[in-house]
C-alpha cells in the first residue's frame, strides 16, 4: 500500500512518517513538504522495515509524492499560537488545503484523504468541493481526522479516575466537530460499565471541567510549549490511529469502527438517520459531522448514529450548541472554495 504524507517535515509530520514506517501494511511512504525531506526519508529508510521511503520536494510537484497513492495524510498547514483559535488559521490554512486537493484531484482521485490540517471543520468542506469542481468527489473516501478528541477524553478521564479506569480498556466516543464548543464528548452512555460508573458518581462541577477539558484541551499544549508549538505527537499518534484502522479495512479486515468527520451523503448508509436527527434540531444544511463510522475497502460503509438515541441532556445541550457552529464552520469552507471560483473567473 502506498501512502503519502503531505507537510511531512513538519511537527505532525515526522513522528507520523515515523509511525506508517513501522506499520507492515505499508509498502511504500511518500514525504512532501517545502524542505528537508529527502534527509527525513534517508533517515527513516535506515529503520529495518520493509516500506521504502522517498523524500519529495515542493519544486518537484506534487506528482511524485501523490501518483498512486492509496491514502493520503495531510497535517500541512500552520500551527496555532497563543491566542490564536482554529478559524485565525482559516485564511492560511485553506489556501494550502485548496492547493493539496487540486493537486489530489490530478494524481490520485480514488485515493482515501485523511485531512488533519485546522480548522478541519471548514478544510475538510473545502477539500469535498474542490474534489466536486474536478469531478472525481466520492464522500467515503474523504475523512476530517478528530481521533486526537478520543484519544484526549480517555486519558483525561483515566486520570481523574487515579488510575482506577485505564486508558487503554476506554474508547470514549466524541461526535461534533473539532474545535471547542463543537467537540461533544459521550460520557454518559459507554460499553464499560465502570466508566459510566465513574462519571455518574462526579459532581456537576468535575463534569463540566471534565468536557471543557476535551473540548479545549489544545489550549493546553500551546500555554505549555510557551507559544513554540501546538499538538504534534499526540496528533501524529492519532493520524496514524485512524490511518492504520482504514489500511486495514482496505486490506480486508471486517467490523472496524472508528470516528471520524465525515460529509453526510445518500451513498453512506445512516446519514438519512442523522440528517433527520439534525433537522429535529431546527437545522438543515449542516452536511458534515463526526460520529462512529464502519469502515470498508471502499471506505466509510455506515455512520454507527446509535449513539444520537442515548445522549442525556445536558450532551443534547452540548451538541445543539455545536450543530449551530458547525453550520458556519461548513459555510466558510465552502464559501472559500466558491470565492476563488469567482476571483479566477472575474
Amino acid at each position: 500500500m502506498k501512502v503519502a504524507v503531505i507537510g511531512a517535515a513538519g511537527g505532525i509530520g515526522q513522528p507520523l512518517s515515523l509511525l506508517l514506517k513501522l506499520s507492515p501494511l505499508v509498502d511504500e511512504l511518500t514525504m512532501y513538504d517545502l524542505v528537508n525531506t529527502p534527509g527525513i526519508a534517508a533517515d527513516l529508510n535506515h529503520i529495518d522495515t520493509d516500506a521504502k521511503v522517498t523524500g519529495c520536494l515542493a519544486d518537484e510537484g506534487f506528482e511524485g509524492a501523490l501518483q498512486n497513492a492509496d491514502l493520503v495524510v495531510i497535517p500541512a498547514g500552520i500551527p496555532r499560537k497563543p491566542g490564536m483559535t482554529r478559524d485565525d488559521l482559516f485564511a492560511i490554512n485553506g489556501g494550502i488545503i485548496s492547493n493539496i486537493a487540486e493537486n489530489c484531484a490530478k494524481s490520485c482521485p480514488k485515493a482515501h484523504i485523511l485531512v488533519i490540517s485546522n480548522p478541519v471543520n471548514s478544510t475538510v468542506a473545502i477539500f469535498a468541493e474542490v474534489f466536486k469542481k474536478c469531478g472525481v468527489y466520492d464522500p467515503r473516501r474523504l475523512y476530517g481526522v478528530t481521533t486526537l478528541d478520543l484519544v484526549r477524553a480517555n486519558s483525561f478521564i483515566s486520570e481523574l479516575s487515579g488510575g482506577k479506569l485505564q486508558s487503554k480498556d476506554l474508547n470514549v466516543t466524541v461526535i461534533g466537530g473539532h474545535s471547542g464548543e463543537t467537540i461533544v464528548p459521550i460520557f454518559s452512555h459507554n460499553s464499560n460499565s465502570q466508566l459510566v460508573s465513574f462519571y455518574e458518581s462526579l459532581s456537576m462541577e468535575q463534569r463540566d471541567s471534565l468536557i471543557h477539558r476535551v473540548q479545549f484541551g489544545g489550549d493546553e499544549i500551546v500555554t505549555a510549549k510557551k507559544g513554540q508549538g501546538s499538538a504534534t505527537l499526540s496528533m501524529a499518534y492519532s493520524g496514524f490511529r485512524l490511518a492504520e484502522s482504514l489500511m486495514k479495512a482496505i486490506a480486508g479486515e471486517t467490523n472496524i469502527i472508528e470516528s471520524a468527520y465525515i460529509q453526510l451523503d445518500q451513498s453512506i448508509q445512516g446519514s438519512t438517520e442523522v440528517k433527520s436527527y439534525i433537522a429535529s434540531k431546527g437545522l438543515t444544511d449542516v452536511e458534515y459531522i463526526s460520529l462512529p463510522i464502519k469502515l470498508g475497502p471502499r471506505g466509510v460503509e455506515s455512520i454507527e448514529f446509535d449513539i444520537l438515541n442515548h445522549i442525556n441532556e445536558n450532551e443534547e445541550e452540548l451538541l445543539s450548541t455545536c450543530l449551530e457552529q458547525l453550520k458556519g464552520n461548513i459555510a466558510k469552507g465552502v464559501d472559500f472554495v466558491k470565492g476563488a471560483n469567482a476571483t479566477v473567473q472575474a
